[in-house]
């Protein structure tokens, strides 16, 4: 019986003081196994990049499990979360900060491996040379060139992937991994992730962009506001989605066909705070969209959260 990389029960997450919180992350769950492949989208301050970092260790939960490779990230010792962290590989947002402002794309690259004691110095230029290659980075005079401020942030985002696939994690999470870059090369980007997915490696990828969700993944979890409100397969979930906000999300990219969703402009005065979250902004709100929905099973791997869900 496979056993899963990652899981995430009922992940609580609240930022602030003890009078003032925002709560990022309202009871999600979450898991991967071996091969599979999870997209996380929606809109910004929906609560990915806190998901992530939370699934890493990275940022405090408040509430809830977390465990990586069957060990719970709150029971462990600094030494025992820096053995997790080894075996996986995180792509962070923002490629301008996540590595140190002196080193070259090469050294970038070699960096995770000296630090782990995997090959030789010799042996971890090549190999840094060989993932920098895959990423799309074949120039040799850009491997020389410091990555904060002489590439641009397309290659920057590349040496990051390349510098997180450096150890050959068994699990990747990437936030935005794409984001950066034009249409040729996220294909590129993204078929590299796929491959590494056919040989056994679990992904989860934080993103946007629905369309990209569902031709890079296998399956797609809807967050809005720190709440899941749909599950389901990539397509399945992308042609016929039956949560309002997944709707509208479908409906914003050119040539879907999906019917315009009107949504409520988001204020203060329509937080939707004693009910379902997204009912102040949901054109298809009713009476009993009051009370809280919880999710239910509406097909075969598919949930979602809705009083009044529809394909």
């Amino acid at each position: 019986m496979r056993s899963p990389l990652l899981v995430a029960q009922k992940i609580t997450v609240s930022f602030g003081s003890a009078r003032s919180q925002v709560q990022a992350l309202a009871g999600t769950d979450l898991e991967i196994f071996p091969g599979e492949s999870l997209a996380i989208v929606g809109e910004s301050g929906s609560g990915k990049t806190t998901l992530l970092r939370a699934c890493l260790g990275l940022t405090a939960i408040s509430g809830g499990y977390a465990s990586l490779f069957g060990k719970d990230l709150s029971l462990c010792s600094r030494g025992e979360l820096v053995f997790l962290r080894r075996r996986s590989g995180y792509v962070p947002q923002d490629p301008f900060g996540c590595v140190p402002p002196t080193l070259s794309a090469l050294d970038a690259v070699s960096e995770p491996m000296l630090i782990a004691d995997s090959p030789g110095k010799k042996r971890a230029s090549e190999r840094a040379g060989e993932l920098l290659v895959e990423c799309g980075l074949a120039d040799r005079e850009i491997w020389k060139e410091r990555v904060r401020f002489s590439l641009s942030g397309g290659q920057r985002q590349r040496v990051s992937i390349a510098r997180a696939l450096a150890l050959d994690p068994e699990l990747l999470l990437a936030d935005e991994p794409a984001s950066m870059q034009d249409a040729a090369t996220r294909k590129g980007i993204m078929e590299i992730l796929r491959k590494r997915c056919e040989k056994g490696m679990g992904l989860v990828m934080a993103t946007h962009d629905l369309l990209l969700a569902s031709a890079s993944a296998s399956r797609v979890m809807v967050l809005y506001r720190g709440h899941v409100v749909e599950t389901g397969p990539s397509k399945d979930l992308l042609s016929t989605p039956a949560h309002p906000y997944t709707r509208a999300l479908g409906a914003a990219l050119p040539g879907m066909g999906h019917s315009p969703q009107i949504l409520v402009r988001r204020t203060d005065s329509l937080s939707g705070k004693t009910g379902c979250v997204f009912s102040a902004r949901c054109p298809r709100r009713t009476e009993k969209c009051s009370t809280p929905p919880f999710l239910i099973q509406i097909g075969a791997g598919r949930t979602v959260a809705c009083w009044n869900p529809g394909g």
